[in-house]
């Protein structure tokens, strides 16, 4: 039940918070300490069956990177707000002169129950073990009056079939955090065919992309490259991956073509192996062995690239390796294959002077 503004409540939390109206529903969001979340919000019984209950099970594998990240990142941890539904009594007061503005007072005796965030909420009160002083800060709550089963239940979809997780490579470019990320990106500043010619995006090109790589895709074979070859490169110093990736480009005449504006991306896309993500990360495994094995002249051993006949049509050459059924595969297998036949390619060419492999 609902009060009205002039029934009292002897016993009740009191949040300050702001009221607001949804499909002729009121609703409030309130400011609400970390520390008090474990007591005072709960979430369904997760040994319930699913026609009982109103949110997802629990996955507690996804709760301590929460927690990870609240505490790893004291001075810039960002959490979305919680959703929950209130069964029981509560009065809203505003405060003088408003009218939106003021004090949520819910009855003790009043079930809060989570609608969205549960993970959100299990990752708190875990940060909470290990730094207590976060149990002072607050959390955003949408609370909703409770209207039953079947009501918890439609917000529980309505809240979640709407939100689309931003594409990977959109998540890399902006995460300040990741080091190889920053990396990438600095490498993608410093090579001019790189800048115009990387969507940062998205990880999944359109046949139409005037873009000819997803920058999530550079950034993967960048790691691999990084990780392998053991490569002294950083965001601050990136040198080595940039030499790399330009050498790379010099000996790929076809995307040279492209940043002429002599050949399409879209054309590239549907007739070659290597304007694909597949491609940049066997070249990065491949390269790494390169560097390995003739730090002196890798750079002569990557012109090897050119003798590679790359298009799609040539399925003696691509099939189960980069291709299967005709279609490019980024499977773990595929990367590795294709990465191999490069390998292959470099070793023929310094071994006799180089032919095309087909």
């Amino acid at each position: 039940m609902n009060p009205t503004k002039e029934e009292r409540l002897d016993n009740s939390y009191s949040f300050a918070a702001i009221r607001g109206v949804q499909a002729n529903r009121a609703y409030y969001v309130a400011m609400v300490p970390m520390k008090t979340l474990q007591r005072l919000f709960q979430f369904d019984d997760e040994e319930l069956p699913p026609g009982l209950r109103a949110q997802r099970e629990l996955n507690r594998t996804r709760i301590p990177s929460i927690a990870r990240y609240i505490n790893a990142n004291p001075n810039e941890y960002v959490l979305s707000a919680l959703s929950a539904s209130i069964g029981g009594a509560f009065r809203f007061e505003p405060f003088p002169g408003q009218r939106s503005v003021g004090t949520l007072c819910v009855d003790m005796a009043a079930t809060i129950l989570i609608n969205d965030g549960q993970h959100r909420r299990a990752g708190i009160v875990e940060a909470l073990r290990e730094r207590p002083s976060l149990g002072d800060e607050t959390i955003a709550v949408t609370l909703f009056p409770d209207e039953g089963l079947e009501r918890s239940q439609q917000m529980f979809v309505d809240l979640n079939q709407h939100g689309v997780k931003p594409a990977r490579s959109l998540r890399l470019y902006y995460d300040g955090r990741d080091d190889a990320a920053q990396l990438t990106k600095a490498v993608t500043v410093a090579i001019p065919l790189l800048r115009d010619l990387t969507d940062f995006t998205r990880s999944n090109l359109p046949a139409w992309s005037r873009k000819l790589f997803a920058f999530s895709s550079l950034h993967t074979a960048t790691a691999t490259l990084v990780a392998d070859a053991a490569l002294g490169a950083t965001a601050d110093e990136p040198a080595a991956a940039i030499e790399f990736w330009q050498t790379v480009i010099d000996n790929m005449p076809d995307w040279l073509a492209v940043g002429r504006r002599e050949a399409s991306p879209s054309d590239l896309r549907r007739d070659t192996v290597h304007a694909h993500g597949i491609a940049l990360e066997a070249i990065a495994i491949a390269g790494a062995r390169l560097l390995a094995h003739r730090p002196d002249d890798w750079r002569d051993g990557l012109a090897a690239l050119r003798d590679i006949d790359w298009s799609r049509a040539n399925s003696d050459l691509w099939e189960g390796r980069a291709l299967v059924n005709g279609r490019v595969n980024r499977s773990r297998t595929s990367v590795l294959l294709t990465a191999e036949l490069i390998s292959r390619s470099i070793a023929h060419k310094q071994a006799d002077g180089g032919g095309t492999i087909v």
